[in-house]
């Protein structure tokens, strides 16, 4: 009886060595979301206007796509379109009768 005992006190620091090991060999699938993202964007002179035009892509939420034109350090200018899904599209318009300074190259 009592070499029983000692020899299951001896094993008893093995058995905490039995678990589980099961790796999956076809790993779950995960979903990816990647972020909407601006795409198609052009300023074009219309006139007296300057036009920016730009299309949302990928999965959004149905909000306003916001634009600030600015001229240097000052605001100029701010508007915002709604977008959903049927409408990706979006057009903004800036009064600008003067075209601005050119950056230096």
């Amino acid at each position: 009886m009592r070499s029983m005992t000692l020899a299951l006190l001896l094993l008893a620091p093995l058995l905490g060595g039995c678990r589980y090991n099961y790796v999956p060999l076809i790993p779950p699938v995960s979903e990816v979301r990647l972020p909407p993202r601006v795409f198609g964007t052009a300023i074009v002179r219309s006139g007296e206007d300057l036009v920016l035009t730009a299309r949302v892509d990928g999965d959004f939420t149905a909000g306003y796509l916001g634009v600030t034109w600015f001229d240097g350090p000052r605001q100029i200018g701010q508007d915002s379109v709604y977008l959903d899904a049927q409408e990706r599209q979006a057009v903004f318009r800036l009064n600008a009768p003067q075209p601005g300074p050119t950056a230096p190259c």
